[in-house]
């Protein structure tokens, strides 16, 4: 089981700290961290991570404000929340915070967190299993077509539809891409670039293009996937041990 994280604190060294002591369990993946509200919102709706450890002054836009426009989405990331400033623990367990670490962060504390966050993440897994969901719905003139996560190979937008290829067949529908990456976050999908979604199972290489950007070969795709430069760390994280 792996729990993807992400790091929201202004101060740097802060980060590099909590990220430090993070990276000693194997089942957390740091995904993305941020050093204001604004970007961090960004990201979290981009990547979708598991849990958000979270400052409470963090710019403009606080900690616990961020928390409760978090509490809004469909699937809100859990919240740790990881800060100086002890009087705000009763507001922060309002937006069903797993814990409030205190800086500086006590090596045990962490410990303790990071155990009662795989505990909640294996319970709901065990609860929720995901291959319950199994397929995806592909509305397709008067019918509905039933798709394996696993047989899509990427996925693209052209104008004003997205197109799925699979391994058989390439289909077309009206759903954003955004939606789409919604419905498979829990498979092996990644936005390489903004109009991009690659099943990471087929990626075979990643050649360097220009100007920071790169192109993915798939297996038995002919085709050249574009890789933004901003989205080319986080795939390289995703696909290498």
């Amino acid at each position: 089981m792996r729990i993807r994280v992400m790091v929201v604190d202004d101060e740097p060294l802060s980060r590099e700290e909590l990220k430090h002591l993070l990276n000693a369990y194997q089942q957390i993946d740091i995904v993305a961290e941020a050093e204001c509200g604004e970007s961090a919102l960004e990201k979290i709706l981009r990547l979708q991570p598991d849990v958000v450890f979270l400052d409470i002054e963090i710019g403009e836009m606080s900690g616990l404000n961020l928390a409760k426009m978090l509490q809004q989405l469909k699937q809100p990331p859990r919240i740790v929340f990881a800060t100086a400033y002890p009087n705000y623990a009763v507001e922060a367990f309002r937006y069903e915070a797993v814990d409030y670490l205190l800086k500086p962060f006590d090596e045990a504390q962490v410990n303790e967190t990071v155990m009662r966050l795989i505990r909640k993440c294996q319970k709901e897994r065990e609860t929720f299993p995901e291959f319950l969901i199994r397929k995806l719905a592909i509305e397709e003139d008067d019918r509905i077509i039933y798709v394996s996560p696993h047989d899509i190979l990427y996925c693209y937008r052209e104008i004003k539809e997205t197109v799925i290829v699979t391994k058989q067949k390439t289909y077309h529908t009206k759903v954003p891409l955004k939606e789409l990456e919604q419905k498979l976050k829990d498979n092996l999908f990644f936005r390489t670039h903004k109009s991009y979604l690659v099943n990471v199972e087929k990626v075979e290489q990643l050649t360097p293009w220009f100007n920071g950007a790169y192109q993915l070969t798939l297996t038995g795709v002919p085709d050249k996937i574009p890789v933004s430069r901003n989205y080319v760390k986080l795939l390289r994280q995703k696909l290498e041990l």
